[in-house]
C-alpha cells in the first residue's frame, strides 16, 4: 500500500529489538517529517557507525585499537570484571564503584542456542590473565546459561592460581545486567563473593 521505499524503512525498523509492525511505521513516518538536516544527520550518523570495532585488549567497543577503559592509566589493572556485553559494561561503570578493567565475552555458553565456548572471548580472558592479575570478577548475567559460563571459567583460572569471584546475589535470576538499576547493580558488587 505504502510506497516500495517506505515500506522498506518500515521492514529496516521491525528488525530492531522490541519493534512491531505499529512501532515501526510511527519510526517510518518521523523519519518521513524529519528535516534535510536531521535527515543528513542520521544518515551520517549510521554510516559512520562502520567505523566502530572491538577494543584489541578487552572487546569493548571503540574508534581506535584500545577502548578508554585499556588506555586509562588511572584504572586499577589487577582486577578484571568479565561480562557478556559492551552494555553490561557500561551499566557497571554507571555505578561509579569499579575501577578496574574489562573483558566482554561476547555473549555466554549456550548449548541450546549453539554457542559453545570456542565461539566466545573465553580462551582470549585466560591468556590475558597474568601475574599482575591478582582478581577476576564475574559479572554475568544469572542465568541458566550465564551461571554455566561462570562455572566454566572458574574451572579455567583455577588453574592459574588467580582469586575469582561473583557478582553478590541481588540480581534477579533470568534478567540481563544492562536492565538492573544502579542500587541493584552497587548492592550485588558490593557483596560479591568467591566462588567455591
Amino acid at each position: 500500500m505504502y510506497p516500495k521505499d517506505f515500506d522498506k524503512l518500515i521492514e529496516l525498523f521491525e528488525k530492531l529489538p522490541g519493534v512491531g509492525n505499529k512501532t515501526a511505521q510511527r519510526y517510518a513516518f518521523k523519519v518521513l517529517e524529519s528535516s534535510k538536516e536531521d535527515l543528513d544527520e542520521y544518515i551520517n550518523t549510521i554510516k559512520s557507525v562502520s567505523n566502530i570495532k572491538k577494543c584489541k585488549t578487552c572487546g569493548f567497543l571503540t574508534e581506535a585499537q584500545e577502548c578508554v577503559f585499556c588506555k586509562d592509566p588511572s584504572r586499577d589493572n589487577s582486577t578484571i570484571m568479565v561480562v557478556e556485553s559492551s552494555q553490561d559494561a557500561v551499566a557497571i561503570e554507571k555505578t561509579n564503584m569499579y575501577h578496574g578493567l574489562y573483558h566482554i565475552l561476547g555473549g555466554l555458553i549456550s548449548s541450546s542456542k549453539g554457542v559453545f565456548p570456542e565461539d566466545l572471548e573465553i580462551d582470549k580472558l585466560v591468556n590475558r590473565v597474568s601475574g599482575a592479575t591478582k582478581e577476576v570478577v564475574l559479572a554475568l548475567s544469572p542465568t541458566m546459561d550465564g551461571e554455566m559460563t561462570s562455572l566454566y571459567i572458574d574451572k579455567l583460572l583455577k588453574e592459574k592460581n588467580i582469586k575469582v569471584t561473583r557478582l553478590a546475589n541481588g540480581l534477579p535470576m533470568g534478567s540481563s545486567l544492562d536492565y538492573a538499576d544502579e542500587l541493584t547493580l552497587i548492592k550485588a558488587m558490593s557483596n560479591r563473593t568467591e566462588i567455591k
